[in-house]
């Protein structure tokens, strides 16, 4: 265990080193690349300013800790952190600089290092997690653990835990009470009683218990046990039986309580940045895209049905607030437009509304109600009030999706569930997929299901009729 400790460790400071590394690296490149009208005023100190900005490194890595050798981390995650990582690191370099009277003289040099540095060491970050997972797929730097307790809770830890080897776990097997489970599990260790004796003789690293709560005896036994030979315990909760999904650990003075999801637009400044995003992005394409397409496919529009250019209708929004949406109208007028979903080769749609729902074309006009603060230009998109209505009563989550702003776009829209929903199955996979994005909102992610957004734009969807 001590050796297994050691190589975690080592495996933490090649990280650190290698971070070091390439942020020195391409401070040289770039010292070197611009040339001495733009770096010549540290061109005589250029030891102590690299010294600087490695002491800058390591003050930043105390308020934004590496992650990336543990078990479990995702991609997405690493990219956010190394981009809070670099901003903060260069915002603190930067000041000091000023305090040197150099740093107005390098703007320049700063700008250009800075987004350089946000591009190459989210790419290194996320090279060394890929890296990390191939070395540990292979057998080396993982953790030697045992499960106590193999009901469904046990077997469900055991699945995830051998379903992704890149986690760096080894289990060695199960402690039960139920002797019967020895000719049905092959790698069955023995009783709850055997669990000191097999740890100290082991080396094991940690312990996972999922043993029911009536067996706070066995269960504390074991926890004191694991502390006092600093060995980790965790603990799964019996209910998670029936709660299929990730806790939020809180705590009221000295009492711990649960809540069932974790909603990051909750916090002010999260809704406070999602809301000015929303707004210059929002003014961006009312003031430059938006004019040119009203008159172009206003046009259109009016020369092949009947009608106003725009279509509006009744929406579900936040708190299941309603709202009236916009959008370019793609269909002729009828009496059912706010009752019956669009359908593929929908008789009701105009020659014109076919590429405009195939390009989402005809979903610019709800900029303006992000404008108004309606919608967002990422949440869960808007249904017609009669299918909240409907699936309100089928699907139990379904009005969780309520509690975050709709979106112009979304991430069930880019993960294939766009367009109309056949099955209550469809549904609720696009339920799923919305609260998953409430739970798990980032800045980044947003960003990224714009992109995908847009490239579906130019490529076309199937699914959008």
């Amino acid at each position: 265990m001590e050796l297994n400790k050691k190589h975690g460790y080592l495996i933490q400071w090649l990280i650190g080193i290698g971070d070091l590394i390439v942020l020195n690296a391409l401070f040289l490149l770039i010292y070197h690349g611009l040339g001495e009208f733009y770096t010549g005023a540290i061109s005589h100190n250029l030891r102590e300013i690299l010294l600087l900005l490695n002491f800058c490194y390591f003050f930043s890595l105390y308020f934004v800790p590496m992650q990336l050798h543990m078990s479990v981390v995702y991609i997405d995650k690493i990219v956010q952190r190394a981009f809070v990582l670099v901003t903060f690191l260069i915002f603190l370099f930067s000041t000091c600089l000023i305090f040197l009277n150099v740093g107005d003289i390098l703007a320049t040099f700063l700008f250009v290092y800075y987004f350089s540095a946000v591009i190459v060491f989210s790419l290194w970050r996320v090279f060394v997690r890929v890296s990390l997972k191939v070395y540990r797929k292979k057998g080396y730097n993982f953790k030697k653990v045992i499960i106590v307790g193999a009901g469904k809770n046990g077997m469900e830890l055991y699945r995830v835990m051998k379903d992704d080897l890149s986690y760096g776990f080894n289990i060695m097997g199960f402690f039960d009470d139920n002797i019967s489970l020895k000719n049905v599990l092959p790698n069955y260790l023995g009783m709850t009683n055997d669990v000191e004796d097999y740890v100290l003789a082991h080396d094991i690293d940690e312990i996972y218990c999922t043993l029911p709560g009536t067996n706070d005896e066995k269960i504390l036994r074991i926890l004191n046990f694991a502390e006092k030979h600093m060995v980790r315990f965790y603990i799964v909760p019996e209910f998670y039986r029936n709660i299929k999904k990730s806790l939020i650990m809180e705590v009221l003075e000295s009492v711990p309580l649960l809540t069932i999801r974790r909603e990051p637009l909750q916090a002010a400044y999260n809704r406070a940045l999602k809301r000015c995003f929303d707004v210059v992005f929002s003014l961006a394409i009312l003031c430059t895209i938006y004019p040119i397409l009203y008159v172009f496919i206003g046009v259109l529009i009016k020369s092949t049905s009947r009608g106003p250019i725009l279509f509006k209708q009744k929406r579900t929004g936040l708190y299941g607030q309603e709202f009236e949406c916009y959008k370019f109208r793609t269909m002729r007028v009828n009496a059912e437009a706010d009752v019956v979903q669009a359908v593929k080769d929908d008789p009701r749609k105009t020659r014109i509304g076919d590429f405009l729902r195939r390009t989402n074309l005809d979903e610019f006009p709800q900029f303006i109600n992000v404008l108004k603060g309606e919608m967002s230009v990422v949440g869960p998109r808007p249904h017609m009030l009669k299918h909240t209505e409907q699936y309100s009563t089928l699907i139990d989550k379904y009005m969780v999706r309520h509690l975050v702003k709709p979106g112009v776009t979304g991430w069930a829209q880019v993960t294939g569930y766009r367009g109309e929903t056949k099955t209550l199955e469809q549904m609720e996979g696009r339920v799923k997929r919305d609260v998953w994005y409430i739970e798990n909102w980032t800045f980044f992610l947003d960003l990224k299901i714009i992109v995908v957004t847009i490239l579906n734009m130019f490529k076309g969807e199937k699914n959008a009729y």
